[in-house]
């Protein structure tokens, strides 16, 4: 009696060592953090080192050798780093050719008032240009942009010079006091209050010396932001000192009113940061669009 045939299937084993752990190390090379690459995988710093050993383990290598505040890729680390990143490159465009999506949405960080009076008005023009994707605003008075733990694709920070590497100059500073035509009625310019932000407490001094005019002996009323401020007067409260574009729809509708004297330049910048390594497409074209509208703006 003849005996069955056997069909034998020898499964071999995958090569490729886990993709959570590939795109782990990816990120710890592109950012050469691993708290950085922590916090863009939303995960904890331990979870980050162990999977580094698993992919070392897997390979077999060193691809890292870890110092007090960074680390260092080995030679195999950075042969590899460089293939990964060309992989992951493709795997991304592979990805958006299938148009497997809406882009994640992008994260803008800006100063609260700047936000609300100049980015969100001209935003739906940015939609009808890009409708699928969606904008986030972040809005924060901080010094320092920290990109990674921040999770934001762009920032718009103030200052006389770049405050970073590779900074864009998006448009000037420009400050003119504004009030109310009936509290400008009631008091005249003299005897309007002054009022300002004590982000920018020096934007009432600048703008006198612009007029060749000493400073009032009193101090202007500083709020907690030029939004505030600018409601203040909108009550009657006094004059504020601002951009002449926070105030266009408020002018247009003469619920405030330009009081006489020039605009007044002080010297500082409003400026683009972008986060250092490469950027995604969207991001790239929210700058462009950007800088677009702050020249096309109308002071």
């Amino acid at each position: 009696m003849p005996y069955p045939k056997l069909a034998l299937c020898c499964r071999m084993p995958d090569p490729l060592p886990p993709l959570p752990a590939l795109r782990t190390f990816a990120l710890v090379a592109e950012t050469g953090s691993l708290t950085a690459a922590a916090a863009r995988l939303n995960i904890t710093q331990p979870a980050v080192s162990r999977r580094l050993r698993e992919l070392e383990a897997a390979l077999g290598r060193p691809l890292l050798r870890r110092g007090a505040n960074a680390v260092v890729l080995t030679e195999a680390g950075e042969r590899y780093a460089a293939a990964l990143s060309a992989a992951f490159v493709a795997i991304r465009t592979a990805t958006e050719e299938l148009g497997a999506g809406p882009a994640a949405p992008l994260r803008v960080r800006a100063y609260t008032t700047w936000a609300m009076r100049w980015l969100i008005p001209r935003l739906p023009r940015f939609r009808a240009l890009h409708p699928g994707l969606e904008i986030e605003v972040v809005t924060s008075t901080a010094a320092v942009v920290d990109f990674a733990r921040e999770g934001v694709d762009l920032a718009i920070r103030s200052g006389a010079v770049p405050p970073a590497p590779g900074a864009v100059r998006l448009q000037p500073v420009a400050l003119a006091p504004f009030a109310a035509p009936g509290a400008l009625r009631r008091q005249g310019v003299a005897g309007l209050t002054r009022l300002g932000s004590r982000v920018r407490p020096r934007d009432w001094g600048a703008w006198s010396a612009a007029q060749d005019q000493p400073m009032p002996a009193a101090p202007p009323l500083l709020f907690e932001s030029t939004s505030l401020a600018i409601q203040a007067a909108l009550e009657g409260l006094g004059a504020v000192i601002c951009p002449p574009d926070f105030v266009t729809e408020e002018v247009r509708r003469r619920r405030l009113v330009r009081l006489p004297g020039r605009v007044a330049a002080p010297g500082d910048q409003y400026w683009l940061l972008l986060p250092p390594g490469r950027q995604r497409p969207e991001s790239l074209a929210f700058r462009d669009w950007l800088l677009g509208e702050a020249e096309s703006r109308v002071a």
